[in-house]
């Protein structure tokens, strides 16, 4: 199989990445921090080397990476523990349903407002289009890095400045950049990261985490056992205890330590550099093809993750997937949950064929793909 589906999850995952969650079911099957025999606090300490890990790639304090189950676990938490009744929230016209859903919800259910700022390419009219949407009571603005369909990278550097001048709390969606694109929460200024632990970071499926900010103080959606402050009726009010109620995925979270140290062996702009190569042929030939209907200008350095999206010939999405699935190349078709961005790009009634690569593809895989669509 061609798997050109890395945006819904990597594929294959690194050797040690099974060796090592493999090696926990066996040997740290234990609940952290809830016992004091050795192969708890031993447990907790392997927990913990996970924690300092994700806190080394990406600018947190260890103690403030809260891990969950997936990214729109962590996004939930972050979305719903952030805003009070009254609240304005500015959101992207390329969001995932991950953050389109909670918002919409709470704007349903009469808690918040909100508002959608188009994207465009042009950083400073992006700004623009978000600043023109805060009120006297916008508290949150909540991005993605990098567009789970179509590629486009927010500068949300220059996002979170803006937040500063306005008071604002910024929470980015790391869905398609953690691992791939270089993220650093002191320089780009994000109060709160979420991130999935299995896609650009190659670690087990059912782990993701929420980086949280000094200072940032959420209130909770989930509450429970955390083995701290039990005489408590409420939830400890440190972290990552606040957050982490119930028995944590140690083989995931232990596994996702590997995919950390495997993403760090590689280094994030030598795994980008190989992917956006990938990604780069694969626009220039599929532009070259009168069939083939692509939706967004070819590919910049910096400014484009590596994921693509296109239609072939009048066939639905989901047709030209098939076809292509017969042949032993695995696509994603369809709206790829994200509603509002085929909205922005004008496909919402067709959908479109993504293609994602990985560190994983090669050069003959993307060659044998175009092969196989031009024959289609």
């Amino acid at each position: 199989m061609i798997y050109l589906d890395n945006s819904a999850t990597t594929n294959p995952k690194p050797k040690s990445v099974v060796s090592r969650a493999n090696n926990a079911m066996v040997n740290y099957s234990y609940n952290s921090g809830r016992g004091g025999y050795n192969a708890s606090v031993s447990t907790a300490g392997k927990i913990f080397e996970c924690r300092e890990k994700l806190s080394d790639m990406f600018g947190f304090n260890p103690q403030n990476i809260v891990f969950t189950s997936n990214c729109t676990m962590a996004l939930n938490m972050a979305i719903k523990g952030s805003v009070k009744r009254g609240d304005h929230v500015i959101i992207s016209s390329l969001e995932h349903n991950a953050v389109y859903r909670p918002i919409s919800a709470l704007a349903l259910d009469g808690i918040i407002t909100y508002d959608v700022a188009p994207f465009d390419y042009d950083s400073e009219k992006l700004i623009k289009n978000f600043e023109s949407l805060i009120n006297e009571k916008t508290t949150l603005i909540v991005c993605m890095h990098a567009s789970n369909v179509f590629g486009c990278v927010f500068p949300i550097d220059e996002i979170s400045k803006m937040c500063k001048k306005y008071g604002l709390r910024f929470i980015v969606d790391a869905a398609q950049s953690a691992g791939v694109l270089e993220i650093d929460s002191k320089k780009d200024g994000i109060d709160v990261l979420c991130a999935p632990g299995h896609k650009g970071l190659y670690g087990p499926m059912g782990t993701g985490f929420m980086a949280v900010g000094d200072g940032v103080s959420m209130s909770t959606i989930i509450e429970g056992g955390t083995g701290s402050a039990s005489m408590n009726m409420l939830q400890p009010d440190f972290l990552p205890d606040r957050f982490e109620s119930g028995t944590l995925n140690n083989s995931g979270i232990i596994g996702l330590g590997a995919g950390v140290d495997f993403v760090k062996s590689k280094g994030i702009s030598s795994i980008y550099d190989h992917e956006f190569s990938l990604s780069n042929m694969l626009y220039d030939n599929l532009s070259k093809m009168n069939n083939v209907q692509l939706y967004t200008p070819p590919p910049v350095k910096g400014h484009t993750a590596p994921i693509l999206s296109f239609n072939y010939d009048d066939y639905s999405s989901e047709k030209t997937a098939q076809l292509l699935a017969d042949k032993g190349v695995a696509l994603r078709a369809g709206l790829h949950c994200a509603p509002l961005a085929h909205r922005h790009f004008n496909t919402q009634n067709r959908g479109t064929v993504r293609i994602s690569p990985s560190v994983f593809t090669t050069y003959r895989e993307c060659e044998i793909f175009i092969n196989y669509l031009k024959k289609l």
